[in-house]
């Protein structure tokens, strides 16, 4: 018989972070979080100090067979108008019945805390995870994207879930030459704006501007990204800690204005999912050797996130920002790049059409349901 179990201790903790890496223990495809990192994501981060979340596991014969966290998001629906909960952190086997009871679970909870819907998979911001693949189940994903079998869309479609939005990945040949027409428009732009670029290992030693940079992230994304969130000022101060140590002039570009002012980014890192893979979901021993083996290595580049400040937005200055990634990328002499998830919607993905040699690598779907 199947059971439902709230998460309330460590040692449950524990077996709600490991169970994925069972579940997919002989899948080529799966990149293995790091354990720290989740124990973390679901206990002490800052947006735990406005967002309720709870944790559960299913439970067949004392082995878990399935796990969900499920959220409450009070700045998204102050934001969106709505009533919202979300999941996350989904994983099952093959079995309606399982599902059903963990999502079930999920919409119950979300019931009683006033909400009338439910999303997901997403994260509780726009920082984490996010889509359920439903398109490229033979390739490997970047790092802060979801891997899951193909049967959780037709096991979540089955209990009365619709698509919410679809999000594209695309991969692309990184060292090909741009069209030589974005090339002449970008300088062309950089003349005319006064435009320059920053230098990303200055902008990382001086808080005031991380600050600044991640107030730009904030005002590029809203109302461009779905359920996008702006960040807190704690939620900066972690991500900058996390993230920016990876950055550098090598791999990304920052373009700022005449008056030194932010006006577009271009953040990239090189692909670290197989080096997690060898880490196993875990740092020590040696799996700190792995990410830093990975960090050297610029075959294939993570597009992270590209973005121009609302001013700057519709004025061709994508343009430089290819231009400028292209050069970063010959002389690291990378291959290939892998652009993170992008709304369907959104016309900024229609810049990888510009390239000859591109191809959709994965398709992630919201799916949403009434409650």
């Amino acid at each position: 018989m199947d059971t439902i179990k709230e998460v309330t201790s460590r040692r449950d903790l524990r077996r709600f972070i490991s169970f994925p890496d069972r579940l997919y223990r002989d899948c080529p495809q799966y990149v293995p979080a790091l354990h720290g990192d989740q124990r973390k994501s679901l206990t002490s981060v800052s947006t735990l100090s406005y967002c309720k979340r709870k944790m559960w596991l299913a439970e067949r014969d004392g082995a878990v067979v399935g796990r969900i966290c499920a959220m409450v998001n009070p700045r998204y629906n102050e934001l969106y108008g709505k009533k919202r909960a979300r999941f996350g952190w989904f994983d099952t086997i093959n079995d309606p019945a399982v599902a059903a009871l963990l999502l079930g679970t999920a919409e119950d909870w979300a019931r009683e805390q006033g909400m009338n819907e439910i999303h997901g998979p997403l994260y509780y911001n726009t920082l984490g995870k996010q889509g359920m693949l439903v398109e490229g189940f033979d390739r490997l994903p970047v790092f802060n994207t979801y891997y899951n079998f193909p049967y959780y869309n037709d096991l979540v479609t089955a209990l009365g879930y619709e698509k919410e939005c679809d999000w594209l990945e695309y991969r692309m040949q990184a060292d090909q030459d741009i069209p030589e027409r974005m090339t002449r428009m970008a300088g062309a732009l950089m003349e005319r704006y006064h435009l320059h670029e920053g230098n990303l290992d200055t902008l990382k030693k001086d808080p005031e501007q991380v600050k600044a940079f991640f107030q730009a992230y904030n005002e590029s994304f809203a109302g461009n990204v779905q359920n996008f969130v702006p960040f807190t000022e704690g939620e900066i101060e972690e991500e900058a800690a996390s993230f920016l140590p990876f950055v550098s002039n090598k791999t990304s570009v920052i373009i700022l204005d005449e008056h030194d002012s932010l006006a577009a980014f271009g953040i990239t890192i090189p692909d670290i999912s197989r080096a997690l893979q060898k880490a196993r979901g875990r740092l020590f021993p040696l799996g700190w050797l792995h990410l830093l083996r990975a960090m050297r290595n610029y075959d294939t580049m993570d597009l992270m996130i590209n973005g121009a400040v609302p001013k700057w937005q519709n004025t061709g200055i994508s343009a430089i920002l290819h231009a400028k990634m292209s050069e970063r990328y010959k002389a690291i002499g990378a291959h290939w790049g892998l652009a993170n998830p992008q709304l369907e919607t959104n016309g900024a993905v229609n810049v990888w059409a510009k390239y000859g040699d591109n191809s959709l690598y994965m398709r992630r779907r919201c799916y949403v349901k009434s409650i």
